[in-house]
């Protein structure tokens, strides 16, 4: 759902029994997101428009606020907006709109964030008790036509295998090409072998202790 007092033009969104005046621009998003059984909080489409009255009242909140322009929100229960991702993730390849929803460095990176928040802001005669009640997902407007494809994949039950991402943009190695990664870690096979290795040396450095009467030297049991 979005603010009654909404910044911007509003269009009625219904899905079975949910319905809401959602920001007309990611009506479709939200619509996909029930589709797919979803629930949301609020939503906005576009962040810098709705906080600019916030700079008058508020001046250092100026450039978060022009930071914000041309991102949309959306508020998810916990639960909900981890079951989102994943289904945003898993319905659609691994491009550079996977690697900016997933990494925080990747450019124009989804601002995700689960927010603590304390059930005393709401009723301030209670003691404070803190939880984990929400989900916020942010991202440029420019993906909401991907983001929007992929929820209908998802709700059609389609999805696509797994593959290697292209991590270049931020500066991170395909965690597939071992042959770009540190010696000792290329794969089970090369572990496989060095613990191997390792396993041999140890057996041949077991301290022994010398045996009663002469009978020759064993190994100390239950040191290894």
């Amino acid at each position: 759902m979005t603010y009654d007092d909404a910044t911007h033009p509003t269009v009625p969104v219904r899905v079975g029994d949910r319905q809401a005046r959602i920001d007309e621009l990611l009506a479709p998003a939200i619509e996909a997101i029930w589709t797919c059984g979803f629930e949301t909080f609020t939503s906005c489409q576009d962040l810098g428009e709705s906080n600019a009255g916030w700079v008058e009242k508020l001046p250092y909140m100026a450039a978060y606020v022009e930071s914000r322009r041309g991102w949309m929100l959306i508020d998810f229960p916990v639960d909900s907006g981890l079951a989102f991702l994943t289904a945003v993730a898993n319905a659609g390849p691994r491009d550079a709109f996977y690697v900016r929803m997933t990494h925080w460095a990747a450019p124009d990176a989804w601002d995700v964030k689960i927010k603590p928040m304390d059930a005393a802001m709401f009723d301030e005669e209670s003691p404070s008790r803190f939880g984990l009640r929400l989900l916020q997902v942010s991202f440029p407007g420019y993906d909401l036509p991907e983001l929007v494809r992929r929820l209908r994949e998802h709700a059609a039950g389609r999805s696509v295998p797994p593959a290697p991402a292209d991590w270049s943009t931020v500066g991170r190695q395909g965690l597939s090409d071992n042959s770009r990664l540190p010696r000792g870690a290329r794969g089970e096979r090369l572990i496989s072998r060095s613990s191997g290795a390792v396993r041999a040396r140890c057996r041949r450095r077991r301290p022994r202790r010398p045996s009663p009467a002469g009978r020759g030297r064993g190994p100390v049991r239950g040191w290894w």
